[in-house]
């Protein structure tokens, strides 16, 4: 049976938004063990994230299924099953450019390690803040990135750097072998380098969705 779920996994075409609800399957599911729930259905389920049952039942239907009929989701099950499908598990190699507040502040709050990732190294090139201290990673001198990645290896970028420096930086690092990129900017480095594995976090556009929401919601109320 594993070995048939591997198998779906590694030569199905899973769609972006299926994927994008995992984490928020996987972070239910965490809710749900703290509260000692051992098992759920997917109408429980589904009633808990505002969705359908259907919805739950053919996004993991994509991953092998996991539930049983008159049964539902063993929660620890299905909670390590998505854990294994996200590769959470492992430790992937990571550094970070850009100690700015941004930057210090995802060294500071980010937990990497439950999330897939290790923190291995933190980059600026400002004098004033090379040499410090985030969370116990000191902030290398960036003209020191090529030697740190012949020696580390590091699987991926998270850039939290000046739109201006995008392009210089994230070439850079693709050219010493880093494909994949947490990308806190508006650049888009898939426009060169179109086979890099790319996470792009807008805050802005999510803010303006937020203020959209609010405008609907008002005016929603003026018409009552």
């Amino acid at each position: 049976c594993k070995v048939r779920r591997k198998t779906i996994v590694e030569t199905k075409q899973i769609s972006k938004a299926v994927i994008k609800r995992l984490p928020r399957y996987y972070r239910y599911l965490g809710e749900l063990m703290e509260d000692n729930v051992e098992r759920i259905s997917s109408n429980e389920l589904s009633k808990k994230m505002h969705t359908t049952a259907s919805q739950i039942r053919q996004d993991l239907n994509n991953f092998g299924g996991f539930g049983q009929q008159g049964y539902g989701y063993n929660v620890l099950q299905l909670c390590e099953e998505i854990e294994k499908i996200l590769g959470i598990q492992q430790h992937h190699p990571c550094i970070l450019i850009g100690a700015g507040n941004l930057g210090k502040a995802i060294a500071r709050h980010m937990s990497f390690e439950q999330l897939g990732f290790q923190l291995i190294g933190v980059f600026d090139n400002a004098k004033q803040v090379i040499g410090g201290k985030i969370n116990g990673h000191e902030i290398l001198n960036y003209a020191l990135l090529e030697e740190f990645y012949k020696d580390h290896r590091p699987l991926m970028a998270i850039l939290c750097v000046p739109q201006e420096n995008m392009e210089q930086i994230s070439d850079k690092l693709y050219a010493l072998g880093i494909r994949s990129f947490w990308n806190f900017s508006h650049y888009d480095i898939t426009l060169k380098h179109p086979d890099a594995i790319v996470e792009n976090v807008h805050m802005n556009d999510s803010l303006m969705t937020l203020s959209y929401k609010l405008r609907l919601q008002e005016q929603q109320e003026d018409d009552e």
